[in-house]
């Protein structure tokens, strides 16, 4: 959720879970099992880094390969923000062959991480410390942190700059992917969302409607119980993508709930992530050649 509008369907999710009784959303900051390094794993070196942009200075963390050049990816994460959890997340997919940032979208109101181990966003008192921060972006305001992101990435000696970019998101993360993949089409070239909030809304700006801006590749992994809360989401997605003649992989992860890909998540499925995780990896292989 980037924009009041995927906030308020997250804040619905919530309500739907917490109604039929299950572990909510993500959780456990600090506390993200290991993830497994892949086969021939590349050295790597990451650092703390902070990005001007027009409305400041946003923290992140950048990682990449020690040696070499690389495809870029900029990766946005869920209600929670940049923590360990996506740091380990933004380490693996490095070990890959990727030079990977990971950025505070909350910049604007607080440094990352902001929550102690344990917390989760289901957890009353830290939805009312995490709301407020919401209130700070817009999609204007993430259409220019997509454009200083990526300028971020291209001015780096690991970017390769004749390579195109990725770009990921988690969560409210799913409609900054949109918006990064639209405000700078000629750079993005391949796009991945993970049980993204908000990607199709009644809304004038939703996020779907800018699929026709875009030039890229897309992976679309939605969790079983967001598809079943707006089960024509993902046909109105197909429908956009095919009439853009853009390629995208659109699935629902059986048995997943909303929150299923970081390893921190209180819902995580592992067998799931890994899946939808290699999904990413074979979309970024060619497109990002």
């Amino acid at each position: 959720m980037c924009d009041d509008h995927s906030i308020e369907d997250n804040n619905r999710l919530l309500g739907d879970v917490s109604r039929r009784g299950f572990g909510v959303l993500t959780g456990m900051a600090g506390l993200a099992m290991m993830l497994p390094a892949p086969a021939d794993a590349l050295t790597i070196a990451g650092r703390d880094v902070s990005i001007a942009t027009p409305d400041g200075h946003a923290d992140a963390y950048f990682v990449a390969p020690s040696s070499g050049r690389h495809p870029g990816v900029l990766v946005w994460p869920d209600i929670m923000g940049l923590r360990p959890a996506f740091r380990q997340m933004a380490d693996r997919l490095a070990q890959s062959g990727y030079a990977v940032l990971v950025v505070n979208q909350f910049y604007r109101s607080t440094k990352a991480p902001f929550l102690a181990p344990g917390e989760s966003f289901d957890q009353p008192d830290v939805r009312a410390k995490i709301m407020p921060f919401t209130k700070a972006l817009s999609p204007d305001g993430t259409t220019r942190d997509a454009i200083a992101f990526i300028g971020f990435l291209d001015a780096q000696p690991q970017v390769d700059r004749a390579r195109g970019l990725g770009t990921t998101g988690y969560c409210m993360g799913g409609p900054m992917v949109f918006r990064t993949a639209a405000a700078v089409p000629g750079r993005i070239r391949a796009g991945a969302t993970f049980h993204g909030g908000g990607l199709v809304t009644d809304a004038a700006d939703s996020p779907h409607l800018l699929i026709p801006r875009m030039k890229a590749k897309y992976l679309i992994a939605i969790a079983a119980n967001d598809d079943a809360r707006a089960p024509t989401d993902k046909d109105t997605l197909r429908t956009s993508f095919a009439a853009a003649k853009l390629p995208a992989e659109i699935e629902v992860y059986a048995g997943t709930m909303h929150g299923w890909c970081p390893p921190d998540s209180r819902v995580y499925d592992a067998q799931a992530a890994d899946r939808a995780w290699g999904r990413m990896l074979a979309l970024f292989g060619p497109a990002l050649a």
